[in-house]
């Protein structure tokens, strides 16, 4: 199977707002939120007793408006009795989204917990199966690795290697602390060597880095210097949980308007060069060279545009 893609222009994933399945107002709510991406959570935000109930409320979604903001799901995890079924919801509800959401980014899976590549394939050949079964056309699900454990973090360069179908990388603080031993009072600048590790193995394999939500639903300067702080690393997007997190997040994640035009000098410098056949190529001063193509063409998608 070739590796999933979306065969359509998709807005870049800069701001993931997560809500709970079990409420599908809310998440037709979170779909008019102005976030890149809502995450319909199946795990953490829905207690034992209401994990089925959850699971059939996927169904129940108006899928309407909103079809330029990516889907995804967060199943429980592979060691649980829920996460065949799970997967078999997402897979219904991708179908219903190719239906009635035409141009939209294809639905994602995303993985809790996930400690190794073998984790991975277990998806994959569940979502083979689901999907060859069902045959509703819509393309294939993708999915993210929710990197949350000791474990997870260790192996993180092997879980993104060979990939097919992840497309993004997610740490998630909350889940790493207790697995790492940190209390509630750990900084959270303490996370620095944790989400590089994340950031370079989702960087190597040419996948999208999500930093982790801040846990507080304040729109605060503790949450715009976090969501800031994820952008200066280097991250694609981040996760929030509340509504109202998602616009100092957007702010913070999309590139300035200065660094747009920037970029777009860079490449049409490198261009106009390579069709004269220059050399050296000079830009204010300084050399361009292909790691600045590179970024040039990472903050323009990231800004939206169309960048081969």
């Amino acid at each position: 199977m070739v590796p999933v893609s979306s065969p359509v222009l998709t807005p870049p994933r800069r701001v993931a707002l997560c809500v709970p399945a079990v409420r599908p107002r809310v998440v037709e709510k979170a779909l008019a939120a102005g976030a890149d991406e809502v995450v319909v959570d199946l795990e953490d935000a829905v207690a034992v007793d209401d994990k089925v109930a959850a699971r059939a409320a996927l169904g129940d979604i108006d899928l309407a408006g909103g079809p330029a903001v990516r889907i995804a799901v967060r199943v429980n995890g592979i060691d649980t009795p829920w996460f065949v079924r799970d997967l078999e919801a997402a897979v219904a509800l991708a179908d219903r989204c190719h239906r009635t959401r035409p141009g939209a980014a294809p639905l994602t899976v995303v993985l809790p917990k996930t400690e190794s590549r073998a984790d991975l394939a277990a998806v994959e050949r569940v979502l083979d199966a689901l999907e060859a079964e069902r045959g509703g056309g819509a393309p294939p699900l993708g999915v993210q690795a929710l990197v949350e454990t000791a474990a997870g973090l260790h192996r993180v360069d092997e879980i993104v290697a060979d990939v097919r179908r992840v497309v993004a990388v997610v740490i998630g603080y909350a889940d790493l602390a207790g697995s790492l031993g940190r209390g509630e009072g750990w900084s959270a600048g303490g996370w620095t060597v944790a989400a590089e590790r994340v950031l370079w193995a989702a960087r190597a394999a040419g996948l999208d880095a999500v930093d982790g939500p801040w846990l507080s639903v304040a729109d605060d300067a503790a949450f715009g210097e976090a969501a800031r702080g994820a952008a200066a690393r280097g991250f694609d997007a981040k996760w929030v949980i509340h509504p109202r997190q998602v616009g100092t997040a957007r702010t913070a994640l999309a590139p300035s308007a200065a660094a747009v035009q920037h970029a777009r000098r860079v490449l049409d410098t490198l261009a106009a060069a390579a069709d004269e056949g220059s050399g050296a190529v000079q830009l204010d001063g300084r050399l361009l060279d292909a790691a600045m193509a590179v970024d040039a063409r990472r903050v323009l998608r990231r800004a939206g545009e169309d960048v081969r």
